[in-house]
């Protein structure tokens, strides 16, 4: 059982799931629909993130539904982000190599990368929000 990670959600018509430890080291991955994250477990302790993108409403009431408490986050890049993640995961063979790596698009979708993306932005986001109130406090 995983304790004490954050649980990102990237909404959307495939809902990318993304557990990530304190250090920012994916754990696990799930791309979902919308009726399985009604069944979907969550770790003990887990901060849950949620995209505020395309869907967002639908997961938020879901969530609050299941008297789940959540942070909602900004998705601003998170799709480019995703690419490049999936890409550091399943570093490209053969010809693919010598493309750019803008030109490269990976085989499946990546919503679940798009959902670690968002646990990234969290991560550094609340660690600049401790620095900033170190600095003022």
């Amino acid at each position: 059982m995983l304790t004490c990670v954050i649980v990102a959600i990237d909404p959307g018509h495939n809902i990318g799931i993304a557990y990530v430890n304190r250090e920012g080291l994916l754990l696990e991955r799930f791309v979902v629909t919308l009726e399985l994250l009604d069944t979907f477990e969550f770790p003990g302790e887990s901060e849950i993130v949620v995209g505020d993108g395309t869907g967002s409403l639908h997961v938020q009431k879901r969530l609050r539904e299941r008297n789940l408490s959540f942070v909602v986050c900004s998705e601003e890049g998170t799709s480019l982000k995703a690419k490049e993640l999936y890409f550091d995961h399943h570093p490209p063979r053969g010809l693919m190599r010598f493309l750019p790596k803008g030109m490269r698009i990976p085989p499946r979708n990546v919503d679940d990368f798009a959902a670690y993306a968002l646990a990234l932005r969290y991560l550094n986001d609340t660690a600049e929000a401790k620095i900033r109130h170190r600095q003022h406090g």
